[in-house]
């Protein structure tokens, strides 16, 4: 169970790459991609914006997710589902319904557990490992994201993206060695939001999400709202 829970505090922490993005400001400069066809890297760095626009008009969003953990050293994927709520400029609430429970708070200060009476009882962050340095590094980039500092972004990863605003897939892939020891890439994919992430490690281990019944939050619920803290 105790190990259940790291890599769920693991997963916590990766997750706060996905939601940031559901809250992108627009895109006002083309993905410092180096593309060597001009025209697809235009169009690319185009539909880059027109997605961060169109995620960005929600405040808040509520999702359903079954996660997916693929490691080398199990012998079959590591299954789990629950529920999450981003609310911009405060966090991310991140709930494990099954094979346990557990549920964490990812915010700019770190990622910590709450428990059954709604309190946080410290922090659940991993360390020491390649892979949750990365993944901490990404999430606290794509937090930056959401105050509009986009330059982050575009320093550390060549942004590529394909299809339609209403029917996208992305490709970020590190462009900077050191997160590139950690990090081999990430694959998204949405529409009106994002319906699925695979980060993918440098040491081949695998996290998969897939999001389902998302839903704009304009006001979280006293409870949730408890959870996060004083503004």
């Amino acid at each position: 169970m105790a190990a259940l829970r790291l890599r769920g505090a693991q997963t916590a922490t990766a997750v706060a790459i996905a939601l940031a993005l559901q809250t992108l400001v627009p895109v006002s400069h083309a993905a410092a991609s180096p593309a060597t066809d001009a025209a697809a890297s235009t169009q690319s760095a185009g539909l880059v914006s027109q997605i961060a626009a169109q995620l960005g008009r929600a405040s808040g969003i509520r999702s359903h997710f079954t996660q997916t953990q693929t490691r080398a050293a199990l012998k079959q994927p590591l299954v789990s589902s629950g529920w999450l709520l981003l609310v911009r400029g405060r966090g991310v609430v991140w709930h494990i319904e099954t094979p346990y429970q557990a549920t964490y708070l990812i915010t700019d200060a770190g990622v910590s557990e709450i428990n059954a009476a709604g309190q946080r009882v410290g922090a659940a962050a991993a360390h020491g490992t390649s892979g949750a340095r990365g993944i901490a590094e990404v999430s606290k980039m794509m937090r930056a994201m959401l105050g509009g500092d986009l330059t982050a972004l575009y320093s550390q990863f060549d942004v590529q993206a394909s299809g339609t605003p209403t029917q996208w897939r992305m490709q970020l892939t590190p462009n900077q060695p050191q997160l590139a020891q950690a990090i081999k890439g990430l694959q998204m994919s949405g529409g009106n939001y994002l319906q699925s992430l695979r980060i993918t490690l440098a040491s081949g281990d695998i996290t998969s999400l897939e999001f389902a019944d998302t839903a704009t939050v304009t006001d979280p619920t006293p409870a949730e709202q408890q959870l996060f803290g004083a503004p």
